[in-house]
């Protein structure tokens, strides 16, 4: 296996990023955050891929989070800041149109959940430990942890995940609404490549419109959501791929999405 900290790879319009750490349970240092910032900057623009998949090298760890040996050097604040600007590769995450399905094996603890949070869909084994363990080192989650987090599980639940530190299974994450599915350890992959596979199959235009719909929508009101709706919906109309799709269904056909 490559020794780069970010393995990439593309096949038929489904896109696979695959921290690449896994001596130190995929550990997020600089390299690897740089790299993740460069892959999906370029995704964010790449109309050929439909869909990104998210995962960690090995069968231990999606990500332990930061790699606390990079914690020792004490930073000013102005240099922090900077450093976190340059290196914010979940900020990018929000700005890619295509889904992004997050395939968690084994821990997802601290900055390794706050990407699976950044992920639209989380698929995780049955051997997977999430949590936000900031508050063990002294500070906070600070790659999206304490927005994105209450979002899915509500304010109660998420308080005390982030004070307490606290690691759930798959099960009770699954139960509170953390992950969308968990499966076998061993068939993470495949159920996220099988649902990778189903989404790029699907008409690209109304994939992307539909994410921005529910993504975009979930920081408005209710009427200016469904005014939203309603323009993206319109713009659909539009598109020669909708006339393709009611073509494909009245002769009983795969319609041949262009992407148009």
């Amino acid at each position: 296996m490559s020794d780069a900290p970010v393995l990439y790879e593309v096949d038929d319009h489904v896109a696979t990023i695959t921290l690449n750490r896994p001596a130190v349970r995929n550990a997020m240092n600089t390299p690897l955050r740089e790299a993740m910032y460069e892959r999906f900057t370029a995704l964010a623009v790449d109309d050929d891929v439909r869909v990104i998949v998210v995962t960690g090298a090995g069968d231990k760890a999606f990500s332990a989070g930061a790699d606390i040996r990079e914690f020792v050097e004490p930073l000013v604040p102005t240099q922090f800041r900077e450093q976190r600007r340059r290196l914010d590769f979940r900020q990018v995450m929000d700005r890619c149109s295509q889904p992004i399905i997050a395939a968690i094996r084994g821990i997802a603890l601290g900055g390794g959940l706050e990407l699976a949070l950044a992920c639209d869909i989380r698929i995780a084994g049955d051997d997977a430990l999430l949590g936000l363990t900031e508050v063990n080192l002294a500070i906070i989650p600070g790659g999206g942890g304490t927005q994105r987090l209450p979002r899915l599980v509500g304010r109660g639940k998420a308080l005390e995940m982030i004070l307490t530190g606290m690691r759930i299974g798959a099960a009770e994450a699954l139960r509170i609404g953390l992950v969308e599915r968990v499966v076998p350890a061993a068939e993470v992959m495949t159920a996220a490549r099988e649902l990778a596979r189903e989404l790029a199959g699907r008409a690209p235009v109304a994939m992307r419109y539909a994410k921005e719909a529910v993504v975009k929508g979930l920081a408005m009101s209710l009427d200016d959501g469904l005014r939203l709706e309603g323009d993206l919906s319109t713009l659909l109309r539009t598109t020669e791929d909708r006339l393709e799709g009611a073509r494909a269904f009245l002769e009983k056909r795969k319609p041949n999405w262009q992407g148009r």
